[in-house]
C-alpha cells in the first residue's frame, strides 16, 4: 500500500503529463484520467486518499472543461478509432455532438477513401519517426462542403503511435482564403496592365513590372516621383483639373490619355484611377492601372482608312463623301451659302486599261487624284467613287445662285484644264480628258441620292455633248430620265401582258411580185397607243429585255410560216426576222432557233435571219460557226444596213450569207446624192461578185425603184410597195392581183395608224 507522499508524487506526475500534453498537442483524452481514477479506487479509503481523490477530480473537471471549451477540435484515437472528441470537433464538421463521431474512423472527414489512406499512412509514419505529425489538408464536412484544417498529432506512447494518439484539428480556412487573396492580388498587381500605387499626395509608392515595360522607368526611378513624370504635354491644365474633380466626386476616373515614355515617345493609353479608402472613409491611397493602346489605335486608324478612304488614291471614298455631304446640306439650311457636287468621269479610261493594262490605269488615277486636289480649297472634298469616277464637293459659295454658279464654273474650267495636261505613265506619255456634271444645291432642298443622280445625269450630258466639257444639271434631264424609267417599267409589263404584235412589210421583186415580208414588232400600249420601235427597241437593248422580246418575235413568225405552209397562195412566202446581237451571242442561240423550228413545224428554208454589221465587231469566229450550223439546217441570212457600220470585206466573204440589204440612208437620196448612188451601185456589184442576192429597203418612189433596177437591184422593200401591215392587212395585200408597185400603199398606211411623215422605220432588230 502506497503512503500519502508517494500518492501525491504520482498524482503530480500525472497532472504534469496531462498539462504538458494539453500545451503541446491540444488537449488530452479522457482515457488516461480514467486510468488514474481506477488506480485511485484501488487505494485505501483513508482520509488523505479521499482528499487526494477530491483534488484529482477537481483537476479532471477543470481539464474536461478546458477540453470541451477549446477553440480547436481534439480527438483521441485508439487503434485508428475515434474514441473521444470534443464539441468543437463536432461543430467544426457539422455534427450535433461527439456521439455522432465517437466510435468511427477519420475517413468520415476525408474527401475520398484514397485521401484517407494516403494521409493516415503518411502521418503515422512521420509521428513514429519524429514524435509528432502535422499537415494542412482539405477535409469534408457532413454536408459535403470543404474545410481547410491544420492537423497536428502526437502519440500517447511514443514507442507505439498506432496504439493511441491525440489529434488537434484547427480550422485554417480563413487563413488559406486570405493567403489565396494575397496571391491573387500579387498576381493581379504583376499582370499585363501597368499599375502604380500613390499616397494621397500623389507620390508613387510602388509600381509593377508591366509599368516598367510600358513606360521604360524602373521601380527605383519611379518610386518617390509623381505621375507628372509621364506627362506628354498634349493635355492642358483643364484636362487634369477635370480628372481630379471626378476622382474627388466619384472615387475614380477612366479614359484615354496620351503619356510619354522614358525615351521620349508619346503614346496613347487607357488609364483607370481608383481611390482607396480606410474604415473611416478617408482616402489612403490611389491606384492607377494603365495599358498601352498604341496597337489598338493603329488598328482603329487602319480600319478607319479602309472604311472611309480609297486605297488606291488615298482620297475619301463614297461613305465619307456622303457623310460630309449630309453635314454640308445641314449647314446650308443655316445660311451656309450654295454648294455643288461635280461628278467627274475620265474620258475613254477603259481604252487605257484595255490597251496599256490596269497598272497604267492605276497610275493615271493616282495622278488625276493629285491634280483634282490641287484645284480646290482645303474646305472642299475630293472623293473617288470607284473606277474612273471622282466627286468634287465645293462648299461655302455665294447665297446668290447666279454668282455661285459663276464661281463653280470657274473651278470646273480649271479642273478640265488641269486634267487635260499630258500624263507621264512610266515611260508612256498619255493624254486624257474628262467630262463633268454639276449639281448646284443649298441646304436640304433635295436628298443626297437625288443630288448624286443629278450630277451623274449632267455628266452624261457632257459626254453626249462631245466630252472634255461640263454641264450643269437641268430639271429637264431628270424629267427625261423619269420618263425613260416609266417606259422601262411599261416595257416589262408589256412583255408579261403580251401587248406586242407583229406587222409585216412586203418584200417584192421586179415591179411588185410578192416574195415575202420582214416582220416588225409593234407595241400596242393601253394608254400610249401604238408605240414606235424607235422609242422602245434601243431601251430593250440596253435593259436586256430584247432577249425575251426577240424570242417572242421569232416564235410568232415561225408559227405564222407553219400556218401559211397549209395555204397554197401563201406557202411560197419567206419571213425575215431581225436578230439582235445580244440574242446571237447567247451560247445556246442555235439550239433556241432549232427548238422553235421544231416546235412550230416551220420550214427553215422559209426563215431568213437579218443581222446587222455591229454583230461582227467581236467574237467573229463564234458568229460564223453559229451561222454555218443554222445554214446547214436551211435557215437563210441577210446582212442588214450594209455599208453603215463595220463592213469588213475579209469577214464578209467568210459569212454564209444569202443576201445584202442596201440601207435606206443610201436609197433616200440616191437620185440627188452622187455618193449615195455610187455606194448603192457598189453594194450591188459586190453582192453579184460574191454570188449574193441584194435587196434595197426604204424605196418610196418609182424613180428610186427604176434607178435601182438599172443598177442591177431587183428586190425591194418600202412604202412605194407597202407600209408595214398587221397580219390581216398583209394577207389581204398578198391575195390581191399582181399590180405594179405604188397602187395600194395609201390605203393601208392610213388603216394601221403609222407615222404620217412617210419616213420609213429605221432598220433595227425586231423593229
Amino acid at each position: 500500500m502506497l503512503n500519502l507522499s508517494v500518492l501525491r508524487k504520482r498524482v503530480a506526475e500525472w497532472l504534469f503529463l496531462i498539462g504538458a500534453m494539453l500545451i503541446s498537442a491540444g488537449y488530452i483524452g479522457l482515457s488516461t484520467v480514467g486510468l488514474l481514477i481506477a488506480q485511485r479506487r484501488r487505494r485505501d479509503h483513508s482520509a488523505e486518499r479521499k482528499l487526494a481523490e477530491g483534488r484529482i477530480n477537481a483537476v479532471l473537471r477543470e481539464q474536461r472543461l478546458m477540453f470541451e471549451s477549446a477553440h480547436v477540435g481534439v480527438v483521441v484515437v485508439t487503434r485508428r478509432q475515434l474514441v473521444k472528441c470534443n464539441q468543437r470537433q463536432a461543430e467544426m464538421f457539422g455534427y450535433a455532438g461527439p456521439d455522432e463521431i465517437e466510435g468511427k474512423t477519420a475517413e468520415m472527414f476525408s474527401c475520398s477513401p484514397e485521401q484517407y489512406h494516403e494521409v493516415r499512412n503518411r502521418l503515422y509514419a512521420r509521428m513514429a519517426q519524429d514524435g509528432f505529425a502535422q499537415a494542412e489538408m482539405e477535409l469534408r464536412r457532413r454536408d459535403g462542403t470543404r474545410i481547410w484544417i491544420m492537423l497536428t498529432g502526437r502519440p500517447l506512447d511514443p514507442s507505439d503511435a498506432k496504439e493511441g494518439s491525440i489529434w488537434e484539428y484547427a480550422d485554417i480556412s480563413e487563413r488559406r482564403r486570405a493567403e489565396t487573396e494575397r496571391q491573387i492580388a500579387t498576381i493581379v498587381f504583376e499582370s499585363q496592365e501597368g499599375m502604380m500605387i500613390t499616397d494621397t499626395h500623389g507620390v508613387i509608392l510602388r509600381v509593377n513590372r508591366a509599368f516598367t515595360k510600358i513606360t521604360g522607368y524602373t521601380a527605383e526611378e519611379a518610386v518617390g516621383q509623381t505621375p507628372r513624370l509621364l506627362r506628354s504635354g498634349r493635355h492642358d491644365a483643364d484636362f487634369y483639373s477635370s480628372m481630379w474633380e471626378s476622382i474627388r466626386r466619384t472615387g475614380g476616373w477612366r479614359g484615354e490619355i496620351w503619356d510619354q515614355r522614358k525615351n521620349g515617345e508619346v503614346y496613347p493609353k487607357w488609364l483607370t484611377i481608383s481611390a482607396v479608402k480606410g474604415p473611416d472613409g478617408a482616402v489612403t491611397h490611389y491606384i492607377g492601372t494603365q495599358f498601352d493602346i498604341s496597337e489598338r489605335k493603329a488598328a482603329e486608324n487602319q480600319i478607319n482608312q479602309l472604311a472611309y478612304y480609297d486605297q488606291l488614291t488615298g482620297l475619301p471614298n463614297r461613305t465619307l463623301l456622303l457623310d460630309r455631304l449630309k453635314q454640308v446640306m445641314a449647314a446650308g439650311d443655316r445660311g451656309g451659302g450654295h454648294a455643288a457636287l461635280l461628278f467627274i468621269d475620265l474620258d475613254h479610261f477603259k481604252t487605257l486599261n484595255d490597251t496599256l493594262g490596269h497598272e497604267m490605269g492605276d497610275l493615271l488615277l493616282k495622278q488625276a487624284a493629285r491634280r483634282l486636289t490641287s484645284c480646290v480649297r482645303e474646305s472642299d472634298t475630293v472623293a473617288r467613287l470607284g473606277g474612273d469616277e471622282f466627286i468634287v464637293m465645293l462648299v461655302n459659295h455665294s447665297e446668290n445662285e447666279r454668282d455661285a454658279a459663276f464661281n463653280i464654273e470657274t473651278v470646273a474650267e480649271k479642273i478640265l484644264s488641269t486634267l487635260n495636261q499630258t500624263y507621264q505613265l512610266n515611260n508612256v506619255t498619255f493624254h486624257s480628258t474628262a467630262s463633268i456634271g454639276i449639281a448646284l444645291f443649298m441646304g436640304q432642298q433635295a436628298t443626297v441620292d437625288d443630288l448624286m443622280k443629278q450630277a451623274d445625269l449632267a455628266m452624261y450630258k457632257a459626254k453626249e455633248a462631245g466630252r472634255n466639257r461640263f454641264r450643269f444639271f437641268d430639271a429637264r434631264m431628270e424629267s427625261a430620265v423619269k420618263e425613260r424609267a416609266a417606259l422601262e417599267n411599261d416595257l416589262r409589263l408589256a412583255l408579261e401582258e403580251k401587248q406586242f404584235l407583229l406587222h409585216y412589210q412586203a418584200q417584192v421583186v421586179g415591179e411588185g411580185r410578192l416574195t415575202g415580208a420582214e416582220v416588225l414588232a409593234r407595241w400596242q400600249h393601253p394608254q400610249r397607243g401604238m408605240v414606235s420601235p424607235v422609242e422602245f427597241i434601243a431601251l430593250a437593248e440596253e435593259t436586256g429585255l430584247i432577249l425575251p422580246l426577240g424570242s417572242w418575235v421569232l416564235e410568232t413568225a415561225c408559227r405564222q410560216l407553219a400556218l401559211w405552209a397549209t395555204r397554197p397562195e401563201m406557202a411560197h412566202l419567206t419571213l425575215a426576222v431581225n436578230v439582235s446581237a445580244h440574242q446571237f451571242r447567247l451560247p445556246d442561240f442555235v439550239d433556241q432557233v432549232l427548238a422553235v423550228l421544231d416546235v412550230t413545224g416551220a420550214n427553215p428554208k422559209r426563215l431568213k435571219l437579218e443581222l446587222t454589221e455591229s454583230l461582227l465587231v467581236d467574237n467573229v469566229e463564234d458568229i460564223i460557226e453559229k451561222m454555218f450550223t443554222l445554214k446547214a439546217k436551211g435557215v437563210g441570212f441577210s446582212l442588214d444596213d450594209f455599208g453603215t457600220g463595220y463592213s469588213s470585206l475579209s469577214y464578209l466573204k467568210r459569212l454564209p450569207l444569202d443576201q445584202l440589204k442596201i440601207d435606206q440612208s443610201f436609197v433616200r437620196d440616191i437620185l440627188s446624192d452622187p455618193n449615195d448612188a455610187a455606194i448603192a451601185k457598189t453594194v450591188v456589184a459586190l453582192a453579184q461578185s460574191l454570188g449574193l442576192g441584194v435587196i434595197a429597203e426604204g424605196v418610196e418612189t418609182e424613180a428610186q425603184r427604176d434607178f435601182l433596177a438599172s443598177s442591177g437591184c431587183h428586190a425591194y422593200q418600202g412604202y412605194f410597195f407597202s407600209h408595214p401591215l398587221p397580219l390581216e392587212g398583209f394577207e389581204d395585200f398578198a391575195r390581191r392581183p399582181f399590180i405594179k408597185g405604188g397602187a395600194k400603199k395609201t390605203t393601208y398606211s392610213r388603216s394601221v395608224g403609222l407615222e404620217s411623215s412617210g419616213q420609213p422605220i429605221t432598220s433595227c432588230p425586231t423593229r
